[in-house]
């Protein structure tokens, strides 16, 4: 009999300790830090920051209807479980107790239309285009960002705002459909083929804010990121100006540029088939435009901070570099890479 006790004993412990494990896991799972620059529990523009309100009172309201819930049925398992003293009767039947099943009707019912109340509003809020909004085209490549804005710049990958002002962001699709997430500044918005999706985002502190695509576009979707640039007012029309402005190229790139502007490698593929540089004749929109290719900080979707040797390595092998780049692997040789880095390096 002991013998038995000291099973079920055992048993009983293992149980309680794979329970605590698990629940355990699943905590430390969702730890993050307070300052994890994709968090979106920690908001940094006003649209983030509604959102992250209501999140607030319905998660509250999940969570208390969670341990109602789930702890009536653990009581319910434990009271009426097999072998307990007791346990094998059957619980007293509800079925048909017309004022109880109006009761767990009525009380849903009223925790919907009390949150409904909370989330249309916030809904609508969001959906709201402000009259003073800066306007920018978002165009989600495989995997890259292409920005427009309504003042004829042309940029990839780092999207420039002033804080204070609401940015309209008129979403695009150029071949596959994309999710825009810059998790601090909004939630996420869809970006489907052929379709023409909205959002409003603002910050209003300058900074850098990291964002992500955030729907599965193929093998380098991981790789496919973003990153919101806030400026004070004075520094965002100057950053404008200087991308109106033609690039400088000249100097010791200039044999860059010559083979950036006429070159033939592999395949016949050329570099202004696919890219534009203001200022030349290099008008191709498959791939980013490299205008200003200097004044930005990463390239390549954001993956690589953009310097020599990272701009080399890139030439080099481009999906070597970024698995499924449409950019081939051109063919270059070592003296031809130095040259086109050096131009590259001259966008500025």
């Amino acid at each position: 009999m002991d013998r038995r006790l000291r099973i079920r004993a055992r048993s009983k412990l293992n149980y309680i300790v794979r329970l605590v494990a698990l629940a355990s896991t699943l905590l430390l799972s969702a730890c993050i830090s307070a300052d994890s620059p994709m968090n979106y529990l920690h908001p940094e523009g006003p649209r983030a920051i509604q959102a992250d309100r209501l999140w607030d009172v319905t998660f509250a309201i999940a969570a208390v209807v969670f341990v109602l819930v789930e702890g009536g049925l653990i009581f319910i398992l434990f009271k009426y479980r097999e072998g307990r003293k007791g346990g094998n009767v059957d619980p007293k039947q509800l079925h048909g107790h017309t004022k109880l099943e109006l009761l767990w009707t009525a009380i849903p019912a009223v925790i919907l239309t009390g949150i409904a109340f909370m989330t249309v509003p916030v809904i609508f809020d969001q959906a709201r285009t402000p009259e003073d909004a800066l306007e920018v085209e978002v165009i989600g490549h495989q995997w890259w960002w292409e920005y427009k804005y309504d003042n004829g710049v042309v940029t990839a990958n780092e999207l420039h705002i002033p804080v204070d002002q609401p940015v309209r962001l008129t979403l695009k699709s150029g071949d596959v459909i994309h999710s825009y997430w810059i998790p601090k500044l909004a939630g996420k918005q869809d970006v489907v083929p052929g379709r023409v999706n909205h959002m409003v985002i603002e910050a209003t502190e300058p900074g850098t804010y990291l964002g992500q695509c955030a729907e599965y576009c193929g093998l380098s979707h991981a790789n496919m990121r973003a990153r919101a640039i806030a400026h004070e007012q004075a520094d965002f029309d100057a950053w404008v100006q200087e991308q109106l402005a033609d690039s400088a190229n000249e100097g010791s790139a200039a044999e860059g540029k010559e083979l950036f502007l006429t070159g033939k490698f592999a395949g016949d593929q050329a570099c202004v088939s696919c890219h534009a540089v203001k200022g030349t004749e290099a008008a191709g929109i498959i791939g980013p435009n490299l205008t200003h290719l200097a004044s930005r900080d990463r390239f390549a979707g954001e993956m690589f901070e953009l310097n020599e040797e990272n701009l080399k390595l890139w030439l080099k092998d481009p999906p070597e570099r970024k698995p499924g780049s449409l950019m081939p692997d051109l063919g270059l040789t070592d003296d031809q890479i130095d040259d086109l880095t050096a131009y590259l390096l001259s966008l500025e």
